[in-house]
């Protein structure tokens, strides 16, 4: 077992070598380069030097969940009384993704039963748009094969939030993101409200550590930093560089998930989720064409709420283009309650009972 040192500074050098991949990745001008290239840089770093994450390292997840709480706060504090009331006219956008989470689920059964070659059980939480530790946890209950299901639910995150801003920003022909300018933060906000932040963070991590929220590190201070900011209470602002930070270490866990996983999986896997992602990303498109008209966003935004990559990502990707945070965010965690809600009775009805 790794003594409380060992860890300490495992973690440090993981968060250091996400900062420079992030570093870099800003230099050459990547979409969302502090999460990204993070991810990017610890991730080829993990899968290359298996000797690199010592036996028995685990992440952090307290440290994690700051930063995560970080993002949710700068979210919540978006969030405005004609932003809320925007929403109302949301309702073809959710109706949309009601039959878009059963219809990718679906889709994505096919490609791991049938081009895979995985078991049916393992084939199933494999395929799911969300609920990755649901998935993880009820899969280990069914006999899918555990590992086989956290390789390719950590593909379906990396996946969307990799292929979607470079696709924008192929789209826009120019990147989004901090490289491109965009931020979360004022580019002049100092350490004036800081003492707010920090009582507002605190708060918020209780919240979604000790609720049953969905995605709780991100939702409960999202919820906290948007009744601040709506009450008028606190005044959330911090420098450019906090969220920055947040992003980098949020890449940089995510890429330390691949270790222990040979590279022959990896490929397997790889080709596998492109697929999966590939089609959901299509299928997701062609909703956000439907529900433009009745909601009057546009479908770059739609598209983004319709791209199952984590809830933190996703409105990371959304703020990076201005995009309506509310709304993108709220779409997410509705994807999350329905996949939740329909993991477990989808599958007793059509795998278990032998339909799969």
């Amino acid at each position: 077992m790794l003594s409380f040192r060992t860890k300490v500074t495992y973690t440090a050098l993981y968060v250091l070598l996400g900062a420079a991949g992030g570093i870099a990745a800003n230099l050459v001008g990547l979409p969302l380069p502090y999460m990204l290239g993070s991810l990017l840089a610890t991730s080829l770093v993990t899968i290359l030097v298996p000797r690199a994450v010592p036996e028995g390292y685990t992440t952090p997840n307290d440290f994690r969940a700051v930063f995560i709480a970080l993002i949710g706060l700068s979210i919540g504090a978006q969030v405005n009384w004609s932003v809320l009331s925007e929403l109302r006219h949301a309702w073809a956008s959710f109706l949309a993704l009601t039959v878009f989470v059963p219809l990718v689920l679906f889709t994505n059964y096919q490609v791991f039963r049938r081009l895979g070659g995985y078991d049916p059980a393992t084939a199933y939480f494999c395929s799911t748009p969300g609920g990755l530790i649901e998935a993880m946890l009820m899969g280990e209950q069914e006999g899918a094969v555990e590992h086989i299901v956290t390789l390719q639910q950590f593909l379906r995150i990396i996946f969307v939030v990799t292929l979607l801003p470079v696709g924008l920003s192929f789209w826009y022909g120019h990147p989004v993101g901090s490289s491109a300018g965009m931020t979360l933060s004022r580019a002049d906000a100092g350490f004036e409200h800081l003492p707010e932040v920090a009582v507002l963070l605190v708060i918020g991590v209780l919240l979604g550590k000790y609720t049953p929220l969905p995605a709780g590190q991100l939702v409960g201070p999202l919820l906290v930093g948007a009744a601040a900011t709506l009450s008028g209470l606190a005044v959330i602002e911090m420098p450019p560089y906090m969220i920055s930070a947040a992003q980098v270490v949020i890449g940089a866990f995510l890429g330390t998930r691949f270790h222990g996983i040979g590279m022959r999986m990896i490929a397997r896997g790889a080709w596998l989720s492109f697929l999966s992602v590939g089609s959901m990303l299509l299928i997701g498109l062609g909703f956000s064409a439907l529900a433009q008209g009745p909601t009057g966003e546009p479908i770059d935004v739609l598209l983004i709420s319709f791209s199952p990559g984590g809830v933190t990502e996703m409105a990371l990707i959304a703020l990076s283009l201005s995009a309506n945070p509310a709304f993108v965010s709220a779409h997410h965690i509705y994807r999350i309650l329905l996949t939740v809600g329909l993991m477990r009775p989808f599958y007793r009805r059509f795998v278990r009972s032998g339909a799969g």
